[in-house]
């Protein structure tokens, strides 16, 4: 149906906001299917670049899957970086690095840290506290390489900050140790 409603719009004239609803029903539509690279066909075929920014905009604003917030932050970036105010740009790219984290993670429990997707410090954050050390470990690794080089509101020294005050809280002890005696 959706490739019906393309080739009718090629022979006449359909209004603005019906092209975007189309392109945009059918992108969600191939995001939740994860044909990504019909996805990518699809908005390589959209000639207008509006049209095209707005359509990946207003889909990745509906928080789809983690694969396609991935995949929709990570067009966004490439195709549109100049496009995007600068609050936008490092909500996007802080919701592509959070993907990317969880990504990283078992396939099982992504879904618990799914809610925290934009905001990397936060799902990094409830690693340490749910005591994931080697998912930590991963995440930590990730997000240095994603940074290199970025700026998305965060930086390498938030991450080690974090670590730090997780790190101390772990080798704090609550209760005085007795002294033996003899």
């Amino acid at each position: 149906d959706y490739e019906l409603c393309e080739e009718w719009e090629h022979l006449y004239p359909v209004p603005r906001e019906d092209l975007i609803n189309l392109h945009h029903e059918h992108l969600l539509h191939l995001l939740e299917m994860e044909h990504m690279e019909k996805a990518l066909q699809l908005l390589q075929r959209i000639e207008d670049p509006g049209i095209c920014l707005a359509i990946s905009e207003q889909a990745l604003d509906q928080r789809p899957n983690l694969a396609a917030s991935h995949f929709l932050a990570d067009y966004l970036t490439a195709h549109f970086y100049e496009n995007l105010t600068t609050a936008r740009r490092n909500e996007i790219q802080a919701l592509y690095m959070g993907s990317e984290v969880l990504l990283t993670l078992p396939e099982h429990s992504r879904v618990n840290y799914f809610h925290l997707s934009s905001r990397p410090l936060l799902v990094l954050e409830q690693l340490l506290m749910n005591m994931k050390v080697d998912w930590v470990a991963v995440a930590v690794q990730t997000l240095h390489q994603l940074l290199a080089g970025q700026e998305v509101g965060f930086t390498v020294k938030d991450i080690d900050n974090l670590l730090s005050k997780y790190a101390e809280k772990a080798l704090n002890f609550p209760f005085a140790l007795k002294d033996k005696r003899s």
